[in-house]
């Protein structure tokens, strides 16, 4: 056979079986309901329920006890400016610890606010005086909500009674006194301080990745348990190629994750009103190698995957760990080196923050260059790892195969 005659014939081969590997294991994506939880129903329900739950962004009302001690004018017009924030909302006022303390037993409140009983004797002699906040921290937003609203009020009658013990000779100077360089807060890019604006993106980049890890797992882990060796490839003439093995399997999963990728990075966001001011083309062009590092290294892990239920067990627990140690629920300078190093290892780290960065604060693909960069070089190393592993299961079925067709040999001698 002419050089050039068979240089066709294989590639022409390579295709037939690219495309047999894609439509077997697109056989058995559909046919596997775990797998289509993963692929299909995670992704398409937990985005929604997330997002559903915190869409209140903030939190309006949260409860709050008082024990006053003091049982004065100044305490009473504390006690009134913080019931009158929208954040908080007063239930009661306790004569001592002891009931407030049951009422957050009893979750009838979820904060207690203490003045001691010379609150106003220390305001009027000009010494300090301390307002005591017990917060119940099964409920961060609440501490929040708690904490900016006492310290608000802190601030404003301190100014005023500063200025009522030593008033100036105009309302100007007094102004001047109180408040030298004035300054107000605008927060960037999530200017109600929502919860869902601040963490439901990244929440929807990482849930890509989870999913992808679990169900390619269990794929892998089915596989050995279905196949005669126990082996990731199976004993078929069309699995005798890496690079079509490797091709076939990833394009099944891009197929499908376009389309979840659309509903998590698209529809969700619109339907919650969350933050969108990013180029459409930009996103589209970073989810790109984002979705391709995923891919690959889903399908380098599940290599590992002796079982259907092992990914369960791997994979899930650690959602937090990566929310944590991608710099955007905890500063990336407070992760400690090691952990840093580790997260370097996962897409979701710089796909979380390249991804926040252009659709929340409208940046270009030029100011994400370097989650860029890395993002196409996660996805040709595991690439390339892939293809080794596949290679090696390829080439140990092989192996089993002859010595098995050797032993038949020996016996029938």
């Amino acid at each position: 056979m002419k050089k050039e005659y068979r240089l066709r014939y294989i590639i022409q081969e390579g295709i037939r079986d690219t495309f047999y590997v894609w439509k077997d294991e697109m056989k058995n994506v559909f046919s596997d309901a775990g797998v289509l939880i993963f692929f299909f129903l995670v992704p398409f329900v937990y985005p929604v329920l997330y997002s559903f739950i915190y869409n209140n962004e903030v939190v309006r009302e949260a409860k709050m006890v008082v024990v006053d001690q003091s049982d004065s004018f100044l305490s009473r017009e504390f006690i009134r400016r913080v019931n009158a924030t929208p954040d908080v909302d007063v239930v009661r006022i306790c004569p001592d610890m002891a009931e407030a303390k049951r009422m957050l037993d009893e979750k009838k409140a979820y904060g207690i606010l203490l003045f001691p009983s010379d609150f106003s004797k220390d305001l009027h002699s000009g010494r300090q005086a301390t307002v005591s906040l017990y917060c119940d921290m099964s409920a961060l937003l609440f501490y929040k909500a708690f904490l900016l609203s006492a310290t608000e009020v802190s601030l404003d009658m301190g100014k005023e009674l500063h200025i009522r013990n030593h008033p100036s000779s105009t309302d100007q100077l007094d102004q001047i006194t109180v408040d030298p360089i004035p300054y107000e807060s605008v927060a960037l890019f999530n200017s109600q301080n929502g919860f869902a604006s601040f963490l439901v993106p990244a929440i929807l980049i990482l849930v890509l990745q989870q999913t992808l890890l679990l169900g390619v797992g269990m794929l892998g882990g089915t596989a050995r348990e279905k196949n005669r060796f126990r082996g990731l490839v199976p004993v078929c003439k069309h699995f005798k190629g890496t690079l079509r093995v490797v091709f076939g399997k990833s394009l099944v999963y891009l197929v499908l994750y376009v389309l979840v990728c659309l509903w998590v990075v698209v529809v969700v966001p619109w339907l919650f009103s969350l933050p969108q001011v990013g180029n459409p083309l930009t996103i589209l062009l970073f989810l790109l190698p984002y979705l391709f590092a995923c891919i690959f290294f889903a399908m380098t892990l599940s290599a590992f995957m002796n079982s259907r239920e092992l990914p369960m067990l791997v994979f899930v627990f650690t959602s937090v760990i990566l929310l944590f140690i991608s710099g955007v629920s905890w500063p990336t300078s407070a992760v400690p080196e090691f952990w840093r190093w580790v997260s370097y290892l996962f897409p979701s780290t710089f796909g979380i923050q390249g991804f926040l960065r252009i659709n929340t604060e409208g940046a270009s693909l030029y100011e994400v260059a370097h989650e860029y960069r890395v993002l196409w070089v996660q996805t040709g190393l595991y690439f390339i790892v892939a293809c080794l592993i596949y290679r090696y299961q390829i080439i140990l079925v092989r192996k089993k195969i002859a010595e098995r067709y050797r032993l038949m040999r020996m016996r029938r001698r």
